[in-house]
């Protein structure tokens, strides 16, 4: 099919970005779309972004990619009259299912954050905090995808790089504002996780310092009745030695002074 070689292997990265080339008459456009994380890390994102490699030969379109892609699987069974004299639109199309797959996808992770969310509310384990991580992770990958397939949009508009009759040309000015709109969802969602991470924080901090005051107001309460119980269990006159009355004296003096101590904290709004 005359295709440099280095076509073919560039979608094998995972990392490669967003971007078009020409060798030979020979086109290259490669765009990140998401998928599913099949990791069996349990720290990893749910969704990561892959590459897309689509050549463009003399007459015929090439898509490569190295994962399992659900935008292509789209794409093959919604555009079932391939023509390649129309290979633009195809291409074209192939974006559409990428942003669609987009949206999916950040729909998907707004529902996962809000459902989190809500089960925080209810506990303060750490497995509800570790899959708003992994809900971060992919909000990252996500967004810095989304940057690179507008800026790859907006090259290919200002160059017509496909060489794009005018109704084409509006498509893909549509397929733009759909992928900026994407990502300004994501940037929200992003914004909105971090908030409430450091929100969720701030809840953890304030309730660990309200149980290390009571802890303190409750090791004051009880070091009086100690002291007391101390000074009179020294083996020293005092007074009580012959009394049948001493251990009641000390223990309702003691109890007498912890009461005092705790209405006076209590008094104070401090416990």
């Amino acid at each position: 099919m005359e295709i440099p070689i280095d076509f073919l292997t560039d979608s094998l990265d995972i990392d490669e970005r967003s971007r078009f080339e020409e060798d030979d008459n020979v086109r290259l456009i490669v765009i990140k779309t998401p998928t599913e994380n099949n990791s069996f890390n349990e720290s990893d994102a749910y969704y990561i972004t892959i590459p897309i490699c689509i050549i463009l030969t003399h007459n015929q379109i090439v898509t490569v990619n190295s994962f399992d892609n659900p935008a292509i699987k789209k794409f093959l069974n919604t555009f079932p009259n391939r023509d390649t004299e129309k290979k633009s639109l195809m291409v074209l199309k192939i974006f559409e299912k990428v942003t669609q797959a987009f949206m999916q996808y950040l729909k998907e992770i707004n529902q996962r954050r809000n459902m989190m969310e809500q089960k925080l509310y209810a506990s303060s384990r750490n497995e509800e905090l570790l899959e708003l991580m992994k809900i971060q992770k992919s909000l990252v990958y996500l967004v810095t995808a989304l940057k690179s397939n507008e800026m790859l949009l907006m090259k290919l508009s200002r160059t017509n790089f496909l060489k794009l009759n005018e109704e084409e040309q509006e498509f893909l000015e549509d397929l733009i504002v759909d992928t900026s709109q994407g990502l300004e969802m994501a940037n929200i969602y992003t914004n909105i996780l971090s908030s409430t991470l450091d929100a969720f924080a701030s809840i953890i901090a304030n309730n660990q310092n309200q149980v290390l005051k009571r802890l303190a107001v409750i090791t004051i309460v009880l070091t009086f009745p100690v002291l007391i119980a101390s000074l009179f269990g020294m083996n020293v006159p005092s007074g009580f030695e012959h009394s049948p009355y001493a251990f009641y004296i000390v223990a309702f003096l003691s109890l007498g002074i912890a009461l005092i101590i705790g209405w006076y904290f209590f008094r104070k709004k401090i416990f």
